[in-house]
């Protein structure tokens, strides 16, 4: 018990020193571990285009070169093809991508869980 309490003193005390920039890092990872039950909707100007659910998370594409980050997201999720916030039969996971700097889109986690 001594030790796990020690543990976790020490895992505070170094979180605690890192920048704010490390700790969203950390945070971010800790959250694409665990996931998360999201809402991707991809909007064209005002109108709703697209909402896919059930999304575990979205990852920001690397090059080949395995260190520069590519201008677009992709992820997986139910597609909710008609666009009532609801699965429904026949509604079916799908992989998606889209730009980070032309598409207009929210991505939130379900209120309803």
């Amino acid at each position: 018990m001594k030790r796990l309490i020690f543990g976790a003193f020490i895992v505070v005390g170094l979180f605690t020193g890192c920048t704010q920039e490390t700790q969203n890092k950390i945070g971010r990872a800790i959250q694409n571990w665990t996931g998360t039950d999201g809402i991707l909707e991809v909007y064209a100007g005002d109108k709703l285009v697209k909402r896919f659910m059930k999304i575990d998370k979205l990852t920001t594409a690397i090059s080949t070169n395995g260190s520069t980050p590519r201008p677009y997201r992709y992820g997986y999720g139910i597609l909710d093809e008609n666009l009532n916030g609801k699965i429904d039969n026949g509604e079916k996971r799908v992989y998606f991508e889209f730009s980070d700097y032309s598409t207009s889109y929210i991505f939130y986690e379900d209120p309803h869980k």
